[in-house]
């Protein structure tokens, strides 16, 4: 009897699979072998991804904290611009004045950069008097420490996120009434109001200098690195411009 082409098909394909069985068989007993001998996990362990920088991309999206803003365009109102009443650098964004591209008012909403949760809201915030405020500015001329740091920052709102970082929201005139500590915030939420506590205007109880300030830690808060660290405003812009989403231009 003569067999046809496809019963020759057939026979090949079953001595492939045959053969490609009995060669897996033979290298799982032999990773079983040498795992057995050795104590080692005959899986190779997968190579760890380096941990990006403050300027990375992030895990979650981030937009910034007043709806519609752009990125301020004054250097001196980036991250690392100089400080010299405290011989240091300013940590963060400043929003203020017609710098970024929507107007900075007292009162004006904020929103939470991502979600996360409320690590601190400075609901029992005390305004400091004329003389106090002077006082602590004589007091930080060479640097300040992190309890001075929080003085000056006026009324805070901090959340920690999801991969890590932790944003702080300062100089707020308010805080919404259901940010507590604990409490959970998606990203875009109300969390509070533009203001400027903390600084000599609100220590002469008028409404002026209504500022936002905006900072984005890797890390704890004055121990971490900031966004920014050690880059010049143009790089600023630049890795602003590829973390943020929904920048206005």
């Amino acid at each position: 009897m003569r067999l046809k082409p496809g019963w020759y098909l057939l026979f090949l394909t079953l001595l492939y699979a045959a053969l490609v069985t009995y060669a897996w068989q033979r290298s799982e007993r032999r990773l079983a072998e040498l795992a057995a001998g050795t104590g080692v996990v005959a899986e190779p362990a997968p190579t760890p991804e380096p941990e990006p920088g403050p300027e990375a991309p992030a895990a979650i999206a981030y937009v910034l904290p007043l709806p519609g803003a752009c990125l301020p365009k004054n250097p001196a109102h980036l991250p690392g611009a100089p400080r010299p009443y405290r011989n240091g650098v300013s940590y963060g964004f400043v929003f203020t004045g017609d710098d970024a591209c929507v107007p900075v008012v007292y009162g004006a909403g904020v929103v939470a950069a991502a979600e996360g949760e409320v690590v601190k809201a400075d609901r029992d915030w005390i305004p400091p008097t004329r003389e106090a405020f002077e006082q602590l500015v004589a007091a930080v001329a060479e640097g300040a420490s992190p309890e001075q740091m929080d003085r000056l920052r006026g009324r805070e709102v901090w959340i920690r996120h999801p991969d890590g970082r932790v944003s702080v929201y300062a100089h707020l005139s308010a805080i919404a009434p259901w940010v507590w500590v604990g409490a959970s915030v998606a990203r875009g939420d109300w969390i509070g109001n533009v203001g400027n506590s903390g600084t000599g205007f609100e220590a002469e109880g008028t409404r002026a200098g209504a500022r936002l300030l905006f900072e984005l830690w890797r890390g704890e808060v004055g121990e971490g690195t900031y966004f920014g660290e050690g880059m010049e405003p143009e790089e600023v812009h630049k890795a602003a411009r590829a973390f943020f989403v929904h920048l206005a231009e």
